[in-house]
């Protein structure tokens, strides 16, 4: 839990629009008459966030695309595929991220549906970080559109307490970006996270730990982080089916019960959380994947689509500035089960050459007859790009004829240069 400064003065209701001090029982703001209002009697002193693009792929493709701002739209492609990112409008109707998309667009048949842009929303997210950094140092990662960030100490660098800080921070990347984005602030990165749920989309909503007690005890076991569908069972069976139970219970009883596990359990019941914000710890893994029309058992059809999958990830790797040194291959059977193996490398890569050629190396030993609904491919334990090696000759002279191929691409489009591997023939050239 991050300290409480000494200094705990300030407004305890301000303008999230103008940033005027306001009294505490104000409706709307009386220097602009805006009615979205900040208002907590701990604000002074809470300096701990968590920050959420809001429907962040949708959002996007919404600011690029106007037309759009009325329609429902669904991230996502393919009967067999699923949903990766749903806007309001869309969720309204009940469909949800990771949904199939044959049960999405039974619910909201009318929606537009978007291939997702991965390059584009990694570029988009690298400005919100940089925007997030420029608070502060105590910037951590959790995916491309969320983070913590941890302001204490920086009240007199900025002239102002951090819920203000915060505040004006959304208002400009909503003017800057073109997206927007909900803020939850409190005393540690549990409740943090919680708050910023509360309040979306355009949110900023404020919890403190005495406010956390109350609105855990209802929730079922499993909103806390970390209790899957397996764990929740197990505090059923004992009788703990809502964070209230876990409340009442006995720290020394439930640790006898669950081990640590039962302390973490009985400390996050009450909004006790003394993990500290760990700066540019960044994305785990870069990776992509597809789910297949029909099932698929052929290698040379497996290969071609690993290929295209290998040019995603490595576009993604080279817009984000990273390479890795794990390679993973990711394969779902006919019967839904999963198989994933991965492969460490001496050096960094970012190249689609390097990854398509490990990866495909992992493919052609799980070619054995079964048929596959799903395929993907990612680069791991990530390191800045600048560290990417070559191994040896062979390895340079690839890399310079991918990037000589990069910048053709660039600038005459992604048809523009087509691998062997991945031309159809003459009138199917896929990109």
């Amino acid at each position: 839990m991050t300290p409480l400064p000494t200094d705990v003065s300030g407004p305890r209701c301000f303008c999230r629009d103008c940033l005027a001090d306001l009294d505490l029982r104000a409706k709307r703001c009386t220097a602009c008459g805006s009615p979205r209002l900040v208002r907590h009697h701990a604000l002074p002193s809470l300096t701990l966030a968590h920050i959420d693009c809001d429907a962040f792929y949708a959002t996007v493709e919404k600011r690029d695309n106007p037309a759009l701002n009325d329609h429902p739209v669904i991230i996502g492609g393919g009967k067999r595929g699923v949903v990766s990112a749903a806007c309001y409008i869309a969720r309204t109707y009940g469909v949800r991220s990771a949904m199939p998309m044959f049960k999405a667009l039974d619910l909201c048949p009318e929606a537009k549906v978007i291939r997702p842009d991965m390059a584009k929303y990694v570029r988009v997210g690298r400005e919100v970080r940089q925007a997030m950094q420029a608070l502060t140092p105590l910037v951590e990662p959790l995916s491309i559109d969320e983070a913590f960030l941890d302001l204490a100490g920086t009240q007199r660098l900025h002239g102002m307490i951090t819920a203000k800080v915060l505040a004006k921070f959304a208002a400009d990347v909503e003017r800057d970006i073109g997206i927007t984005v909900s803020v939850g602030l409190s005393v540690n990165k549990f409740l943090a996270k919680i708050a910023s749920d509360l309040d979306k989309p355009r949110g900023f909503a404020v919890l403190d730990q005495a406010d956390a007690v109350a609105l855990l005890a209802d929730k079922p076991v499993g909103f806390i982080y970390g209790v899957g569908p397996a764990t929740q069972d197990r505090l059923s069976q004992r009788g703990f089916r809502k964070v209230g139970d876990l409340q009442r219970a006995d720290e020394t009883e439930l640790m006898k019960q669950f081990g640590g596990e039962g302390r973490r359990l009985w400390r996050l019941a009450r909004g006790i959380d003394d993990r500290l914000v760990v700066a540019d710890r960044g994305a785990k893994t870069i990776s992509n994947e597809t789910t297949f029309n029909e099932d698929i058992r052929d290698f040379a059809t497996l290969e071609k689509i690993l290929w295209r999958l290998s040019e995603k990830v490595s576009e993604r790797l080279k817009s984000g500035e990273l390479s890795g040194t794990t390679i993973t291959l990711k394969l779902k059977t006919a019967d839904f089960r999963q198989r994933t193996r991965s492969q460490s490398i001496q050096s960094p890569t970012q190249l689609a050459k390097r990854i398509f050629d490990i990866s495909r190396e992992m493919l052609s030993k799980e070619i054995d007859g079964t048929a596959f609904r799903l395929i993907g491919t990612g680069v791991s334990a990530l390191r800045p790009g600048e560290e990417a090696g070559d191994e040896n000759m062979l390895d340079r002279r690839s890399a310079h004829a991918e990037r000589a191929m990069d910048a053709l691409k660039k600038k005459f489009g992604s048809a523009a240069v087509i691998r062997g591997i991945a031309y159809d023939g003459p009138e199917k050239p896929r990109t």
